[in-house]
C-alpha cells in the first residue's frame, strides 16, 4: 500500500492539534517587587529571635502577627525590645516582623532586641561601634544550669537527716 501526500498532510495536522492541547498556556504572571528588608537572628536564654526590618511599607513592630504592645503587655519589656532603635533615634523608620520561639517573655525581649542590634548594623555598619559600647550585640551566654543526677536541682543536694 502506497501512501499518498494527502493522507501525511492530514496525519500532521491531528498531530499537531493533539500537541497543542497537551500543550497548557501558562498565563504570565506580574511580579511585584518584594520590599527590600535586612534580617538579623537574636538569642538570649533558649529564646531566638528572627528579625526582619523594613524599609518600605508601613511602619510598626509585629511579634508573632501581633502588635508588640499586646505580645509584651509589661512596659518595661516593650521598652527592653525598643531600646536599640531608641538608641540610634530611628523608631519610625521601619516596619519590624519578629518571629521569635523559646524562652519566657523576657528572655524573647532581649533576643529581639539582640537582633534588631544585629539588623541595624547589616543596614549601617556605622552603628556597631554604639550598639556595641552599649552591650546590645553581645550574645548574652547564661543560661539555666541543668540539673545533675542524685540532686534536687543543678546544685541542691537531697536533705540530710541524722535519724
Amino acid at each position: 500500500m502506497v501512501k499518498t501526500k494527502k493522507t501525511t498532510k492530514k496525519k500532521t495536522k491531528l498531530a499537531k492539534k493533539k500537541v497543542e492541547k497537551k500543550v497548557k498556556k501558562i498565563p504570565e504572571k506580574k511580579v511585584e517587587k518584594k520590599a527590600k528588608y535586612f534580617e538579623a537572628v537574636g538569642r538570649r536564654k533558649t529564646a531566638t529571635a528572627r528579625v526582619r526590618l523594613f524599609t518600605q511599607g508601613e511602619k510598626g513592630m509585629t511579634v508573632n502577627n501581633k502588635s508588640y504592645k499586646v505580645y509584651f503587655p509589661i512596659f518595661s519589656l516593650q521598652k527592653t525590645v525598643k531600646e536599640a532603635l531608641e538608641e540610634i533615634k530611628w523608631q519610625d523608620k521601619f516596619r519590624i516582623s519578629v518571629v521569635v520561639k523559646g524562652g519566657g517573655l523576657s528572655g524573647q525581649a532581649e533576643a529581639i532586641r539582640h537582633g534588631i542590634a544585629r539588623a541595624l548594623v547589616v543596614l549601617n555598619p556605622d552603628f556597631r561601634k554604639r550598639l556595641r559600647k552599649l552591650g546590645f550585640l553581645t550574645r548574652d551566654p547564661r543560661m539555666r544550669e541543668r540539673k545533675k543526677f542524685g540532686l534536687k536541682r543543678a546544685r541542691r543536694g537531697p536533705q540530710w537527716s541524722k535519724r
